[in-house]
């Protein structure tokens, strides 16, 4: 029997959801102008556009405005930053080009600050670009946001054209200022800035300057690529700034930079940092033996790529920040790492960590940090990843902690080579929701799955 009530019920469904397809159909295909228009009747990009003002889809030149610096035989004789910020400067005058560093040692005492539009290109590991000693005192004059002068009380170790850190506590609140400026003139210990300070520095917040800047900063730059260097902090010799500020090279603000087969080494801070950059690629690079973060995308950055890298010897491997969405980090071997290999924390969410080789790291091979329910590293996948000798005796593979959500980890192998101790393969914190587990291989671990949902 067939209850035609039913029936006429169901068809009057079927048409009006088929009525309402065919109208957002209609309501696609009508242009701007009102009249129809089909996908197919969209004019196709030209596979050899015309350079046009202001379009920055450009055609593939064949050659490009060229300037190379080096100690010998290069269009720009020097061995500092400052010949290869004249270089950067001339490149940026004509709209962009390619920066050719020749071999040879290059001592920093400020950053070179990278234009749009540029193209560096060392030498591979026989260009290095080393950072001087810092130096660091006291200031002895109350400065306000408005002033753009210092007064040092010792003004040894400082020139003009350093680039400097001042640094105090903010006496309201006990914040941090950190302030990023260069000394452009001098009469004894007193300075000028190249900027106004745009923050007091008042002596009740103990403020201090110190000749440190990362190597390579971009601000509020795009379409920049970074080739084949040997960067090398000199930590031994310098006092530590934050990867918020600094790094071998430090990015805010930009977007579509890509650094390639860049050695980082060395610095007392990040190696590679990013803060609020987006489409940023970090690919086939060296970074290692840092005080911080091996590669550090920095907060609210978009679509990170790094690929085929190899980080070692850093407090964590790659730190993912605040709001670091739809990331990729493949291929990378993180290895003696002192806590994490790689590390999801604050609203970082939609990433995928797939293919790394993670090898000894201190504590835990990837972690999610603990956060509440609206700031958790929700939406991560971790695929065909290899975690190796996770932490001490107590060490974690892969360690879910706050609350964190649809998280999934498929493919992996963790294995653990020095004996089971009380090493957790996975370790699922208590309050954590949606964890999908999917054709993992833990060997070698007291336990293999622990689940504290359950206890």
């Amino acid at each position: 029997m067939c209850d035609t009530d039913s029936l006429t019920q169901v068809n009057r469904r079927v048409f009006v959801g088929a009525a309402g397809s065919l109208a957002l159909t209609a309501w696609k295909s009508v242009n701007a102008q009102g009249h129809p228009q089909k996908a197919t009747d969209l004019p196709s990009r030209p596979t050899d556009p015309r350079s046009i003002s202001g379009d920055p889809v450009e055609p593939q030149w064949n050659e490009m405005l060229t300037v190379t610096v080096g100690p010998k035989d290069a269009d720009l004789i020097g061995s500092t930053e400052r010949v290869i910020q004249a270089a950067a400067d001339y490149l940026a005058r004509a709209g962009g080009g390619t920066l050719k560093i020749l071999p040879g040692t290059y001592k920093f005492r400020n950053a070179v600050y990278l234009p749009s539009k540029i193209r560096i290109q060392g030498s591979g590991a026989e260009s290095i670009l080393i950072k001087e000693p810092s130096t660091t005192t006291k200031l002895v004059a109350d400065s306000d946001w408005y002033d753009q002068e210092i007064r040092l009380a010792d003004s040894r170790g400082f020139q003009v054209g350093d680039g400097i850190c001042l640094r105090a506590k903010n006496p309201d609140n006990g914040g941090d200022t950190v302030i990023k400026r260069t000394l452009i003139a001098r009469s004894g210990n007193r300075f000028k800035l190249d900027r106004s300070l745009r923050e007091n520095l008042w002596l009740q917040g103990n403020p201090t300057a110190a000749t440190l800047f990362p190597l390579f900063s971009g601000e509020n730059i795009a379409d920049v690529r970074i080739e084949s260097l040997a960067l090398d902090g000199n930590r031994a010799n310098n006092e530590n700034l934050n990867g918020n500020y600094a790094g071998c090279i430090f990015l805010q603000d930009c977007n579509r930079v890509t650094t390639r087969d860049v050695i980082a080494r060395n610095y007392n801070g990040d190696g590679i940092s990013w803060q609020v950059c987006h489409d940023v690629v970090v690919e086939n690079c060296q970074s290692h033996d840092h005080a911080g973060l091996g590669l550090h995308p920095g907060s609210g950055s978009q679509r990170p790529v790094m690929r085929n890298n190899r980080i070692a010897r850093n407090e964590i491997g790659i730190f993912f920040c605040w709001g670091v969405r739809f990331g990729l980090a493949e291929g990378n071997t993180i290895e003696d790492i002192r806590t994490a290999g790689i590390s999801f924390g604050h609203r970082d969410t939609d990433n995928l960590a797939r293919d790394n080789t993670i090898l000894r790291s201190g504590k835990v091979g990837i972690l999610f940090r603990d956060e509440i329910e609206a700031f958790g590293p929700h939406r991560n996948r971790c695929e065909k990843n290899r975690i190796i000798d996770s932490g001490p005796h107590d060490g974690v593979g892969i360690d879910i902690q706050g609350v964190t959500s649809s998280v999934t980890l498929s493919g992996n192998e963790i294995r653990e080579s020095r004996g089971p101790m009380t090493r957790i393969g996975v370790r699922i914190g208590a309050k954590a929701r949606d964890i999908r587990l999917s054709e993992n291989r833990i060997e070698g671990c007291s336990v293999d799955v622990s689940d504290l949902r359950r206890s």
